[in-house]
């Protein structure tokens, strides 16, 4: 990922994220919230009881008119062809060569009408790919600015909104609502978007409110979620988190030279599809095989596999790492890697080099933490 040189953004919630002593970090393209206490403790915070963050950084771009679900259909490899209004999806969108342009969810807010929910440091790029695939008469706008958002994580995130003054009149909705769905409501006058998504494996909620009311709903959270222990969490434990739900991170396991099959997310591609960008391409692969594969792998010792580091079978450098990290949840030294395909199924010892030593590693199964957000 190229490393952003222009102004740093903030977002709606700088001011909180100051007043709470939190250390500021640049992370694309704004300045955020790396943590505000320790990271072990934000981690354990979301799995054992509920953490809030910050995810206003991210990209939303809006799809509409009579051709909008067509038009989606055809830059996403999944299929939301029959997804109903309020369903969520994940998906990737991929180049003509098959390779990730990005990982997304898509948001049926209407039948005409599809949000499209993208990492922050591919906002600009998302949009050209999606403007240069165009179809006649659908809109494509980049409503980023129009939104924060607020992700409500872990075992208690549900009462917690439960006993929030803000969501009394949609309470029922919030006990109900499945796993990615989402619902609308208006409070004040704008339209507030409740999605049943997440990115830590626990069960969660993210909020999309209006700018100028994120500090207004950060508190009124917040002061409701005291009962149940809530606590802000920053980017380093919603990395930690992701990790050990094996959840993709772009910059890590997917990128401009990967595609899905390789990544693990060959199940977001409906092959059978009349058209998708990048279906030849992934057609083929799926007929031959991809030649690299993610895997996890587990260290000897308490040594970390950090992004890029060799890993080898034998004497034969076979892959490297994309993310590590020593969980604290599994209390294990893990990572995950690309390897070659045919050294992959070969066996299960491997030895990742770190800081000129190689460390064993033994193949371990992917998720490494089973995720709870359903």
């Amino acid at each position: 990922m190229a490393e952003y040189t222009g102004e740093l953004k903030k977002t709606p919630l700088a001011a909180v994220h100051e007043s709470l002593g939190a250390k500021m970090v640049p992370f694309a393209g704004f300045l955020m919230p790396v943590r505000y206490s320790s990271i072990l403790d934000e981690h354990r915070v979301v799995r054992e009881k509920v953490g809030i963050f910050d995810v206003s950084h991210m990209g939303e771009i809006l799809i509409s008119g009579r051709p909008a679900r067509e038009f989606v259909n055809t830059v996403i490899t999944n299929d939301c062809s029959k997804l109903d209004p309020g369903g969520v999806q994940y998906t990737v969108m991929c180049r003509p060569n098959g390779t990730i342009v990005d990982d997304l969810l898509v948001s049926v807010i209407e039948e005409d009408k599809f949000l499209l929910v993208v990492n922050a440091a591919n906002r600009e790029k998302d949009f050209e790919h999606i403007q240069s695939h165009r179809i006649s008469k659908a809109q494509v706008e980049d409503i980023s600015d129009a939104y924060a958002l607020l992700a409500v994580q872990g075992p208690f995130a549900r009462e917690v909104l439960e006993a929030c003054p803000i969501f009394v009149p949609v309470r029922q909705k919030l006990n109900s609502i499945p796993y990615y769905r989402h619902f609308c409501f208006s409070y004040n006058g704008a339209n507030i978007i409740v999605s049943r998504t997440g990115y830590t494996g626990e069960l969660g909620f993210e909020v999309f409110v209006p700018p100028e009311m994120a500090p207004a709903f950060w508190d009124a959270i917040t002061s409701a979620g005291k009962p149940f222990g809530i606590a802000p969490a920053g980017l380093a434990a919603r990395d930690t988190l992701r990790f050990e739900a094996s959840f993709c991170l772009y910059g890590r396991e997917l990128d401009d030279k990967t595609t899905p099959y390789q990544a693990g997310l060959g199940w977001t591609v409906k092959i059978r599809k009349p058209y998708f960008v990048g279906k030849e391409a992934l057609k083929e692969e799926k007929k031959l095989g991809p030649t690299k594969t993610l895997i996890g792998l587990e260290l000897a010792g308490r040594s970390i596999g950090r992004q890029g580091y060799a890993v080898s079978a034998g004497n034969k450098v076979v892959g490297n790492v994309t993310s590590g990290s020593f969980s604290p949840t599994l209390k294990k030294s893990l990572c995950m890697a690309f390897v070659e395909t045919k050294e992959a199924k070969k066996g299960d010892r491997f030895e990742v080099e770190i800081r000129g030593k190689r460390v064993e590693a033994r193949r371990t199964p992917l998720p490494f933490y089973k995720s709870r957000a359903k």
